[in-house]
Order: structure tokens, then sequence, then C-alpha cells
């Protein structure tokens, strides 16, 4: 089973345990709104384009509160299914490219919406999909940045997310980088640059 199957399981546990109403990181979403939008990703293509075009996003909100609105068992149900068959997602090489980091992601999103959250012992075959996923994911994550961004993990291995003359460093196992890069602020990351630098990363909007 890959990361994003894994993710994907562990998630649909994580939403049983906690239920419809509990908190996420996704601003002004609950569980139920989080689920729907993974259904929605994944049987709903046609209807996913507001995800990233905002004159599209009418339509998408639409069907995702239709989702959202099924029981929570029934909706919980089709998040642990996945992509039907037809679903060029339901392939495995395609599902860990796309899905492997958004799942991740959004298993975070409930994990560290609680004050009390701790990161998850590392995964060496996790850590690889997801410093994979942030190869690509960085460039996007921080594209608005004024200043040059490195990501390093503690090996030393590094990604060069924005060039600049000024940089800022952000190390971090693999996972905590991707959830800083996704926008995410609660994460175990250390900045490395002068104040005024540090202080343009911190204030970058790092949005997908």
């Amino acid at each position: 089973m890959g990361v994003a199957s894994k993710e994907r399981q562990q998630l649909s546990d994580l939403f049983v345990e906690v239920g419809p109403d509990a908190p996420t990181l996704c601003a002004g979403w609950r569980t139920r709104d989080l689920a729907a939008h993974l259904v929605l990703r994944d049987r709903r293509p046609d209807a996913a384009g507001g995800i990233m075009v905002p004159a599209l996003a009418a339509r998408t909100e639409r069907v995702q509160a239709d989702y959202a609105a099924k029981p929570w068992d029934e909706l919980v149900d089709l998040v642990r299914s996945g992509p039907p068959r037809w679903s060029p997602l339901s392939l495995g090489p395609v599902n860990e490219l796309v899905n492997g980091a958004e799942y991740f992601v959004h298993h975070e999103d409930v994990r560290r919406a609680v004050d009390d959250w701790e990161p998850r012992p590392a995964d060496p075959a996790r850590d690889a999909t997801l410093w994979r996923a942030l190869r690509f994911a960085s460039k996007r994550g921080y594209r608005k940045s004024m200043v040059g961004v490195l990501l390093r993990r503690p090996d030393g291995e590094t990604i060069v997310a924005k060039r600049a003359a000024k940089a800022v460093t952000l190390i971090g196992d693999p996972g905590e980088l991707l959830l800083h890069a996704f926008g995410r602020d609660q994460t175990l990351v250390e900045f490395d640059g002068d104040d005024v630098a540090v202080a343009e990363v911190k204030g970058t909007k790092r949005s997908f």
C-alpha cells in the first residue's frame, strides 16, 4: 500500500473517531466540509474546477455542499473507498503522485487542529514521497515570496523553492516543510536568515 492509500485510510479512521463537526486547519471548514472536498476531488472532476479557478467556485461549492449533506458514515465510506475505477486517480502511480501529498496534508489538518498535537514518528517511505512532492509544491507555495526560499531536511539535502539575492532557509523533516509550503503554520520548522527576510517568508501567503 502506497503513501496516498495509507494516508487515506488513516484519515478515514480519524474521521470516524472525531465525527463530522471537529475542527480542521482549513479555514471555515469542519471535518464534514473537508470530507466532502475530498470526495468531490475523487468523484466529480467536472465540478472540481472551482478549487483552483474562482470563476467556477459557485458550482464547486454547490456540489461539495451536496456531499456534505450526506449521512456522516456514508460520506466517510466515500472518502475511504477512493476514486471510482474510471478515474485516472484510481491508478496506483497517478494516485501516489496526485494524492500522496494531498492526503498527508489533510490528515494533518485534522490531527493538528487541537492544542496538544504531536508530529507522527518518522517514516522513510512516507518522507521520500513527501520530499518528491515538495519539489513541485514548493515552487507554487512560495511563488509570492519577495525573498529566496531554500528548504533543507536534516540530512542536508536542499530544495530551491524560490531564487532571489536574499534567501531564507527553512529546516525540518519533509512532512513539516511540505505543510509549511501548503500554507500551514502548525509545523516544526526552523528559519535561518536575517529577521526581515524571515518575517517576509512567514508573512507570505502560501496557498494552492
